[in-house]
């Protein structure tokens, strides 16, 4: 069975919508579109895409299909996200699209959610997520989320969809790794342990 892999760029205040461009996902009148930009550096940028070469699928909601399938097949070549997002088998959850889809080498999802990514997960063996956040709720509300890689900005926008939004159900993590860069951004790798979260009282544990 291979590993979901959720990978999201996120503020401090958990907002991770429209992180790429003005227009990128003006939802809910979102005013705040390309924040992540600015950002950006290059070392940021080579440990994403270090971290990306071990994917041998992509999955991804609607939205986010829409933008990747406008972008990646026509983006210039000295891009090395091209050839790996072009080159690995990609899923789109959607109730909405139907096939033949434009973007080589995506299929679409059908029926159950969960039964389709286990499916997609006993074919490969690491299976990335970026963004679609609203598919994002959906696999951890399903409990489906086996890795998140979070990288969070110094930065605050106070609205916009957030990681943990709807979808979020009570559940343990172990962090793995905790890295910060000169730039500001952190990254934090979360294992899921497929448990609920321990409780307790603290005031027994001061008592002890």
């Amino acid at each position: 069975m291979g590993k979901l892999i959720v990978t999201e760029y996120m503020t401090l205040d958990g907002v991770a919508q429209g992180p790429g461009g003005p227009e990128e996902d003006e939802e809910g009148s979102f005013a705040h579109g390309g924040w992540q930009a600015p950002l950006i550096d290059h070392e940021t940028g080579d440990v994403v895409f270090e971290q990306s070469r071990s994917m041998d699928a992509l999955l991804l909601g609607r939205r986010t299909y829409d933008i990747f399938a406008s972008y990646w097949p026509t983006a210039p070549d000295d891009i090395p996200f091209k050839a790996l997002l072009n080159g690995v088998p990609k899923y789109v959850a959607s109730n909405t699209l139907s096939e033949p889809l434009s973007w080589e080498g995506t299929s679409l999802l059908k029926g159950d959610l969960a039964e389709s990514v286990a499916e997609i997960k006993q074919r490969h063996e690491t299976v990335a997520v970026i963004g679609s956040l609203d598919l994002l709720q959906s696999l951890l509300r399903l409990g489906l989320v086996d890795e998140l890689r979070l990288w969070q900005y110094p930065v605050l926008l106070g609205s916009g969809k957030k990681v943990f939004g709807s979808g979020t159900v009570p559940a343990a993590l172990r962090l793995e790794q905790a890295i910060s860069y000169p730039g500001g951004a952190v990254q934090l790798t979360y294992q899921a342990l497929g448990t609920t979260p321990g409780y307790g009282d603290m005031a027994e544990v001061s008592a002890g």
